[in-house]
Parts: C-alpha cells; structure tokens; sequence
C-alpha cells in the first residue's frame, strides 16, 4: 500500500489547528497589554518643551504654590497655563540672560504666548473638570504624581478609564483635608479608609453607583 502521508504528519497537522485556535487569544492579550503600555497612554514619557521648566526647582526648591501659576484650578475645569508675565515676575529680576529662558524673554517682547505642549492630554470625549476634584478634597499628586521631583513634567498616571474608575468606584482612599489638597508630600495615615469615609458623607459626594454612569465623565 502506498503511504501518501509524511508519518509527521498528524502531528503537523494537530499543531497547525491549535495555533488556529490559539492565534485570536494571543491577538486579543497583545492587543490589550500594547493598549495599557506607555506607547498608548503616554504614561512616564517626558515631552519636548519650549523652555525646560524644572517642578523640581519651583516646587520642589522655591515652595512655590499650584495656584500660582494654574490659577483656575479652584474654580474651573480648566488648571490655566501661566502667561508670561508669570514667568517674568521672577525672571525679570533673577536668570535675566540664561540662554535657556530666551524664549520667555521673545515671547514677552513679542506680545505672543509660550507654545507649550500638553503633558496630560485626555481624549476630547472626556469630561474633567479640575475644580469639582479640588473642591470634593482630590489632591493634585494624586493625579500628577510628585511632580516636586520632577525635573521635566511627564504624566505619572496611566489616566485609562480604568484608573478613573477605581477612584469614582472608591473615592475614600484618595480624599484629604482641604488645606493638603495642594500638598505635594502629603501622605495618607493610618486611618484613611475611616476618614475618607467621613469625607464622602460631609462633602455630599455622589454613590460610587452614580459616578460610574457613563454620563459622568462622557457628555
């Protein structure tokens, strides 16, 4: 009898199936870790700026105040970017000539603001508002990471809808006092969970059912 077969075969042909069967599994787990990697949310990447501004110098260093220079961020849902003349309140008397601040310096003669690129950029179909989080005792590390550290600015969350939701899901664990809402070293103590509690019935924040509504954060 003649053998039309290979004797391997079989075996090629049982490995050939399970990968058949294997390939979308693998597609659908290389497609959700390459989703929550860094290339996709940009968390931990640095960008280029037009003047290396250094939270570890201003923060970190001076112990200069949030609200300094994001002026609304008590009071609107954008943080604000500080003009300017914010800058050169200090640098018209201190760095005067650094090479690095002459764009500062042309910006202010030339009546034009400062391009600077956004380090923490949510889809436009997102809904964020910086003063609901600030007034409800949200602290601004929680989000920005320690940024007193930070020589150049990166995004230290993931900001995945996820993450979102595990704090809408669980606020307690992320709310402070109102006076460490712009505290960068703040940490939280022992008995967190117990005053987080607290919070959420003094501050009337919503049930964690009602901030998971898709109508929350998707308007």
């Amino acid at each position: 009898m003649v053998q039309i077969f290979h004797p391997g075969a079989d075996t090629v042909a049982r490995v050939v199936l399970a990968s058949i069967g294997a390939a979308p599994v693998l597609a659908m787990g290389l497609a959700y870790t390459l989703w929550r990697s860094p290339y996709v949310t940009a968390q931990d990447v640095t960008r280029e700026q037009p003047v290396p501004f250094s939270h570890e110098h201003h923060v970190g260093g001076l112990g200069i105040d949030c609200r300094y220079c994001h002026t609304s961020v008590e009071k609107a849902a954008f943080a604000g970017i500080p003009p300017t003349e914010t800058c050169m309140s200090c640098h018209s008397q201190e760095w005067t000539n650094a090479p690095m601040l002459a764009p500062v310096r042309q910006s202010l003669a030339e009546g034009r603001p400062l391009h600077w690129n956004r380090v923490h950029n949510l889809p436009a179909y997102v809904y964020f508002n910086h003063s609901v989080h600030v007034a409800k005792g949200v602290g601004c590390s929680t989000c920005h990471g320690e940024v007193q550290t930070m020589k150049l600015m990166r995004q230290a969350a993931p900001l995945t809808m996820g993450w979102c939701l595990d704090c809408h899901r669980d606020p307690a664990p992320n709310l402070r006092p109102h006076e460490a809402v712009f505290d960068m070293t703040w940490k939280p103590p022992a008995d967190q969970a117990a005053i987080g509690a607290r919070f959420i019935e003094e501050r009337h924040i919503k049930s964690p059912e009602r901030l998971s509504e898709c109508s929350i954060c998707h308007r």
